[in-house]
């Protein structure tokens, strides 16, 4: 099992290759986003690098990814997989064209990184970079990259700089099958065999990822 852990790993990570957050796969204008944006600001700030850690840093990450989980956000919740109250309301007067303008705005803004905690640094190194193979969890490095900067073309988003504490409650909603926005289960399949310990190691490590 391990062995084939390791090889499915590897195999991830030659899948994800180089990418760039701020990839625009879906053709929006950044200049139009950045107009429609100004709602955004109160949670997640003028750049898309929010204060609150219980709300996302959303400046560059990959549009097709934002674009992605606006459409989810909009969705009813017995419709939905990955419904959030709040964003249910946001999303209701976008149409896809405001979304795609909004996702090309905040993949052009610099995410701002945070800061490891140095108590959780190796524990977090060791997950992220070898997954767990005792529990049958794969590395994030195969999926994330190196960097935390994910893969557009693949669908896997940017974790660079991410709030430990926005990141750890998403992981608690995958194992929970609470969010269901992962293509072929496979973050509600890993999440699920992580310990409280874990995703918050892991968590704090791609807070300081730069």
């Amino acid at each position: 099992m391990k062995l084939l852990l390791a090889r499915l790993s590897a195999l991830l990570l030659l899948a994800a290759g180089p990418a760039v957050a701020g990839d625009n796969l879906i053709g929006g204008d950044a200049a139009a986003g950045a107009e429609k944006a100004l709602p955004c600001a109160a949670c997640h700030g003028t750049d898309g690098n929010s204060i609150n850690p219980e709300w996302p840093k959303i400046a560059g990450q990959h549009a097709d990814y934002t674009f992605e989980q606006l459409k989810a956000f909009k969705l009813p919740q017995n419709d939905s997989p990955r419904f959030n109250a709040l964003m249910f309301g946001q999303t209701q007067g976008l149409s896809e064209d405001d979304m795609r303008d909004l996702a090309a705005f905040f993949a052009s803004q610099q995410v701002k990184p945070g800061a490891a905690d140095p108590e959780l640094v190796a524990r977090g190194e060791r997950i992220y970079r070898g997954g767990l193979p005792e529990s049958n969890v794969p590395a994030c490095i195969a999926c994330h990259g190196p960097a935390g900067k994910g893969n557009a073309a693949a669908g896997y988003p940017a974790l660079a700089g991410q709030h430990a504490v926005y990141t750890v409650n998403q992981l608690r909603a995958y194992a929970a099958g609470e969010r269901q926005t992962d293509q072929n289960q496979i973050m509600r399949n890993i999440a699920s065999q992580m310990s409280e310990e874990d995703m918050r190691a892991v968590a704090s490590l791609i807070e300081g990822l730069q």
